[in-house]
C-alpha cells in the first residue's frame, strides 16, 4: 500500500507540471470510446490502449459481464452504458476480455462458488456458460465466447440499438492476452479473433 500513497502525494507535484492538461480536465470528458472490460487488476485500458486521461470511458465489471437490459430494475452497467451513449456520445464501444480470466475460468470449470454467493449470482448473468477447453488455464477460447455474448447482449440495450442503427455507434471484441500484452480483435466477416 505505501507506494501507491507516496505515488498519490507526489502526483499533486507532477500534475501542476502539466497545468493545461489538468485545466482541459476539469472543463469536462468528451471519450470516443467506451471500454467495457474485466475488473482484474492485470487488465489496465489506459496502458493497454495508450488513452490519456478522459479518453475512455470505462466499465469495469467481475468477468466483463454486461447483464441483460431490463428497465423495470436499472443496473450501475444500464446505466453506464446509457450515459456514455446518449450523453457522452461515444462512437465505439470495446468489450475486452482477457486470458486468465478467473470468472470465466469459474463458468467453464463449474467451480463450487457457495462460499462468495455474490460472485456466484453475478456470474449467473453470464449464462450460458461460455464454450472452452475445461483444462486450458489462459481459458482462451471460453473469453472469446464469452466476450461475444457480451457484444450481443449490448445489442438489446435500447440506446445502443438506437445507435447502431443509425450509424452513430461500432460494437468491438478484444481480447488481450496478459501473458503476452497481445491484443486480438473479433473480425465480423471470418467470425475469428485476429491481432490488431
Amino acid at each position: 500500500m505505501q507506494p501507491l500513497i507516496d505515488h498519490a502525494r507526489s502526483f499533486r507535484e507532477r500534475s501542476t507540471e502539466r497545468p493545461e492538461e489538468f485545466a482541459r480536465l476539469a472543463r469536462g470528458q468528451a471519450p470516443q470510446v467506451l471500454f467495457i472490460t474485466c475488473s482484474d487488476s492485470r487488465v489496465v485500458p489506459a496502458l493497454i490502449t495508450g488513452a490519456r486521461p478522459g479518453e475512455l470511458f470505462e466499465l469495469r465489471t467481475a468477468g466483463n459481464i454486461v447483464p441483460p437490459y431490463a428497465s423495470e430494475q436499472p443496473t450501475s452497467e444500464a446505466a453506464t452504458v446509457e450515459y456514455a451513449v446518449e450523453v457522452l456520445g461515444v462512437s465505439d464501444i470495446i468489450v475486452c476480455g482477457h486470458s486468465h480470466c478467473g470468472a470465466v475460468g469459474a463458468l467453464v470449470r463449474g467451480d463450487d462458488l457457495t462460499a462468495v454467493p455474490a460472485v456466484r449470482d453475478w456470474l449467473a448473468h453470464s449464462t450460458p456458460r461460455p464454450e472452452g477447453a475445461v483444462g486450458d488455464p489462459a481459458v482462451a477460447e471460453a473469453v472469446k465466447n464469452h466476450v461475444l455474448t457480451q457484444l450481443l447482449r449490448l445489442r438489446s440495450y435500447p440506446s445502443v440499438d438506437k445507435g447502431l442503427a443509425g450509424g452513430q455507434l461500432r460494437l468491438h471484441g478484444w481480447f488481450y492476452e496478459v501473458h503476452t500484452g497481445t491484443v486480438l480483435t473479433h473480425d465480423v466477416a471470418s467470425d475469428t479473433f485476429q491481432a490488431l
